[in-house]
């Protein structure tokens, strides 16, 4: 949890670093931005405590406990990056992002057999509708 709170704590530098020479009140950001940087903020905030899980004794479990929320982190923030984001390279990342942490999340689960959630639809594509 130490190395998660020191890299939250970089992030937190790094951004006043970049925002605090440009003037946060100079402009607002456009509400695209604003929404995106709410979400993002958000699935921050949701990640940060998902790994903050109590230790149970089992390393295993503990280690999936830990990297799940991380995994949904950044899903959740790449899934921000496409309904906001307009570079198509960034998208194409984001995408990647999204069905890797997935990916991964199930094979984290599937390792301690656990049971997968349900499937979801791409983060570009719409919900299937009911028959």
């Amino acid at each position: 949890m130490v190395a998660a709170s020191r890299s939250l704590l970089r992030a937190a530098i790094l951004w006043a670093a970049l925002i605090g020479p440009l003037g946060l009140a100079a402009a607002a950001p456009p509400a695209a931005e604003a929404s995106f940087l709410a979400e993002n903020k958000a699935a921050m905030g949701r990640m940060m405590a998902g790994m903050d899980a109590k230790p149970t004794g089992d390393v295993d479990a503990d280690f999936v406990a830990m990297m799940i929320p991380h995994h949904q982190g950044a899903i959740d923030m790449a899934r921000a990056e496409l309904r906001y984001g307009k570079n198509e390279q960034l998208r194409r990342i984001s995408q990647g992002i999204v069905i890797q942490q997935q990916q991964e999340i199930a094979a984290m689960r599937l390792a301690l057999r656990e049971p997968r959630p349900p499937s979801t639809p791409a983060p570009d594509q719409p919900s299937p509708s009911p028959k």
